[in-house]
C-alpha cells in the first residue's frame, strides 16, 4: 500500500465514554442551565432546563424497563429533533439498549425495512399521521411488541410510560464503550441502506475531540447552537446535540429550512452546525439584494467587503472598516440573530470565496470532513488548529488520516482516504460481507476505509478530490469527479442545482436547476418581453437564444478552476428543484443520484444525438 499519512492514532477511550454518563453528569452540574427550546403555536420559544429533561429521561426510562425493554434490545424512533427525541435516547441507552433513529420524511417502505432489520422492540412515532402508516407493523413485523406515539397523554403514549415509570423508579445502567448506542441507516445515495453500528466509545470520543479545538464552546460562556441536522444523521447527534450537552449548552431547534430566518433572531446562537448551501443561499440572497438596490448601497457593501478583505489579508483593522461594519456588515450578521461567532459545515466542501466572504463578515465558517462509519468526523478547521480553505481541516484528537495510493498510481498524491481512530464504527449491522470491505487493519491499527479521493498537504490539513463512488471515465480514458464540477457550478447565483455526468462518451453533459426569480431579473436587464418559464420552451427562439447565453457564462466559469475535459459541452435546463420531499436529495442535501439519473437519465443522453 502507497501511502501519505498524518496524524496520531489512539484507540483509548477516557470517561466519560459514554452518552448516558454524559448526560447524567451536565444534567447535574448544569441542572439550572436552559437544555433545549422549541417554538409553541404562536411562534415564541419555550426553553427547559437540563433537571426537567432530566426527569423525564428517568421516567421514561422506568417506563420501558417496566413493558420489557432491557439490555441488548433496540428502540426506534420516527421524529424530527424535539425534545422528547433526546428523552427517547438517554431513556433508551440507559437501560443498556441502542436507539434507531428515522426521519419523519421518509418512505414508508424504509421506515418497514429498518424497523425489521434492527428488529425494533419498541417504536415511538412523532404523529398521529405517521402513527396511521405504521400501525400495522406489530403485526407484521414479529420483533416490533408496541408503538407508542409522542403528541398526547394517553395510556400509549410517551407521557403515558413516564407517567406509569414515575411510580416505580429503575437506576441507570451505564453502558460500556464497546456497547452499541445508536444504529444510525445510510441514505442509500448508492444500493441498500445500511445499519451502522455506532458504540458509545465511538460516539463520545468523537464529541471530545472535536469540542477539544474549538475553545470558544466553554462551560464559562452560554454556548447557544441552533439545531439544523437531524438527529437520525451521525453529524447531528455528535456535533449538534450531545457536543452541546457535553458543555452545558443550549440547543434551539429550528422549525424548517423555510423558518430559518425567522427562527434565527430568536434562538440568537453563538455556533451553528450545518451544510454549506445554506450559506450558500445567503451569499446568492446577499448578492441579489445588493445588486438589485444599485446606488450608494451596493458602492457601500463593496466597500465595506474591501476594507472587510484588507482587515483579513493584513491583519489590521483601520478606522473605515469599523464605520463599514457597523453600517454594513452587521445586519448581514443580524441575519444570523446577532450573535454568531462561527459555524461548522459539512457534508460537501465550502466554496472558498464563499468562505472568505463570510470570515470578512465576521462569520468564519469551518470545513469539516466524515461519514456515517466514523462517528462521524474525521477532520475539522478550527480556530485553534488553523482554517485552511479549500481544506477540510485536520486529523481531530487520536485520528490518523491515510492515503492510499493503490487506487490511484504512485505519481498522484491523491487516493482513497483511510480513517484509523476510536471514531470507527463496530461495522454494519447483520452485514458482515459488507463489513470487510470498509474495515482494514494496518501495523496494529483498525480503520474505515471512506470511498472518497483525497490529499493531505504538508502541514496535515486534508483536501477532498472526489468520490471513488462516483467517479467516471471519458471515452479519452481521463477520468471525472461529477461532484467537484457540480459543485463548482452552483456558485454560480441563478443555479440552485446540477448534476453532471458523461461516461464512455467523449465529452461531459450537464442538468440545471435555475432560480427563476433571479432569471426573472436577468431577463428583465435584457429586456426580453417573455414570462421565465417560457426562455426554457424549445419551441421559442428568444427561449434558445437566452439558453445559449446562460451556458456559456456556465462553461467560462468552469475555466477559471477546471480542467477543459471536466467542462460540460451541453445543459439541459429543468424547472424542479432536487429535494428531500422528491426524494432526489438526502437528509443532509446530498444529491441522490441514482435517483436523478432515473428520472432525467434519457434527457442526458439526448444531449447527445443533438
Amino acid at each position: 500500500m502507497a501511502i501519505f499519512e498524518y496524524g496520531e492514532y489512539s484507540n483509548t477511550y477516557e470517561a466519560p465514554d459514554n452518552l448516558v454518563e454524559i448526560f447524567e453528569n451536565s444534567a447535574a452540574k448544569y441542572a439550572s442551565n436552559l437544555l433545549m427550546g422549541e417554538k409553541d403555536s404562536a411562534g415564541i420559544y419555550q426553553w427547559v432546563t437540563y433537571s426537567q429533561i432530566a426527569t423525564r429521561v428517568n421516567n421514561l426510562r422506568a417506563g420501558l424497563a417496566s413493558i420489557g425493554v432491557g439490555a441488548g434490545d433496540t428502540v426506534g424512533i420516527i421524529a424530527n429533533n424535539r425534545k422528547e427525541w433526546v428523552i427517547g435516547e438517554i431513556a433508551t441507552q440507559g437501560l443498556g439498549a441502542a436507539y434507531v433513529p428515522m426521519y419523519e420524511k421518509e418512505l414508508l417502505s424504509m421506515w418497514k425495512y429498518i424497523v425489521k432489520d434492527a428488529e425494533v422492540k419498541i417504536l415511538f412515532v412523532s404523529k398521529p399521521e405517521i402513527f396511521d402508516k405504521v400501525k400495522d407493523f406489530t403485526s407484521e413485523i414479529p420483533t416490533l411488541k408496541q408503538i407508542y406515539l409522542i403528541e398526547g397523554t394517553g395510556e400509549n403514549t410517551m407521557a403515558g410510560l413516564e407517567k406509569k415509570g414515575e411510580q416505580n423508579p429503575v437506576p441507570s445502567r451505564k453502558p460500556k464503550y464497546s456497547d452499541v448506542a445508536v444504529l444510525i441507516y445510510t441514505s442509500g445515495t448508492t444500493g441498500e441502506p445500511k445499519g451502522v453500528l455506532l458504540s458509545h466509545g465511538n460516539l463520545a470520543e468523537n464529541v471530545k475531540a472535536g469540542l477539544a479545538w474549538f475553545l470558544n464552546l466553554t462551560e464559562k460562556s452560554r454556548c447557544i447552537c441552533i439545531s439544523m441536522l437531524p438527529w437520525a444523521h451521525s453529524f447531528g447527534i455528535t456535533a449538534d446535540l450531545h457536543a452541546f450537552i457535553l458543555r452545558g449548552g443550549s440547543i434551539g431547534i429550528m422549525g424548517s429550512v423555510e423558518t430559518l430566518i425567522e427562527d434565527l433572531p430568536k434562538i440568537q446562537p453563538t455556533f451553528m452546525i450545518t451544510v454549506p448551501r445554506i450559506f450558500n443561499k445567503v451569499y446568492n440572497g446577499v448578492w441579489a439584494k445588493m445588486r438589485e438596490e444599485g446606488g450608494l448601497k451596493l458602492k457601500l457593501f463593496e466597500a465595506a467587503l474591501a476594507a472587510a478583505k484588507s482587515k483579513r489579508e493584513t491583519g489590521s483593522a483601520g478606522l473605515k472598516y469599523k464605520i463599514l461594519d457597523k453600517i454594513v456588515l452587521k445586519k448581514i450578521r443580524a441575519r444570523f440573530g446577532g450573535c454568531l461567532e462561527n459555524a461548522v459545515t459539512g457534508s460537501a466542501p465550502m466554496n472558498v470565496e464563499i468562505a472568505k466572504f463570510f470570515i470578512d463578515v465576521g462569520i468564519p465558517t469551518y470545513d469539516a470532513y466524515g461519514l456515517s462509519e466514523t462517528s462521524p468526523a474525521i477532520t475539522i478547521n478550527s480556530p485553534l488548529m488553523g482554517n485552511r480553505l479549500g481544506s477540510v481541516g485536520k486529523p481531530i484528537n487520536k485520528t490518523k488520516v491515510v492515503i492510499d495510493r493503490s487506487r490511484t498510481g504512485e505519481n498522484n498524491d491523491d487516493g482513497e482516504i483511510i480513517c484509523f481512530g476510536p471514531q470507527c464504527m463496530i461495522g454494519y449491522h447483520k452485514k458482515p460481507e459488507k463489513t470487510q470491505e470498509v474495515i482494514v487493519e494496518m501495523n496494529g491499527m483498525r480503520g474505515v476505509r471512506t470511498g472518497d479521493r483525497g490529499r493531505l498537504d504538508d502541514d496535515g490539513f486534508l483536501y477532498i478530490t472526489g468520490r471513488f463512488k462516483e467517479e467516471y471515465k471519458l471515452a479519452n480514458g481521463k477520468y471525472i469527479h461529477p461532484d467537484a464540477v457540480e459543485l463548482e457550478m452552483k456558485v454560480l447565483p441563478w443555479i440552485l442545482n446540477a448534476v453532471v455526468t458523461g461516461a464512455g462518451h467523449e465529452y461531459n453533459v450537464g442538468l440545471i436547476v435555475p432560480d427563476m426569480k433571479l432569471l426573472q431579473h436577468l431577463a428583465t436587464e435584457l429586456d426580453l418581453s417573455v414570462k421565465p418559464e417560457d426562455l426554457f420552451d424549445p419551441a421559442n427562439p428568444a427561449g434558445q437564444s437566452f439558453k445559449d447565453l446562460l451556458t456559456a457564462e456556465v462553461q467560462n466559469h468552469l475555466k477559471k478552476t477546471l480542467g477543459s475535459y471536466e467542462i460540460p459541452r451541453k445543459f439541459a435546463f429543468i424547472l424542479d428543484d432536487f429535494t428531500l420531499d422528491n426524494g432526489m436529495l438526502t437528509q443532509t442535501m446530498k444529491l441522490k443520484r441514482g435517483v436523478v439519473m432515473e428520472k432525467y437519465g434519457t434527457m442526458l443522453e439526448d444531449l447527445y444525438k443533438e
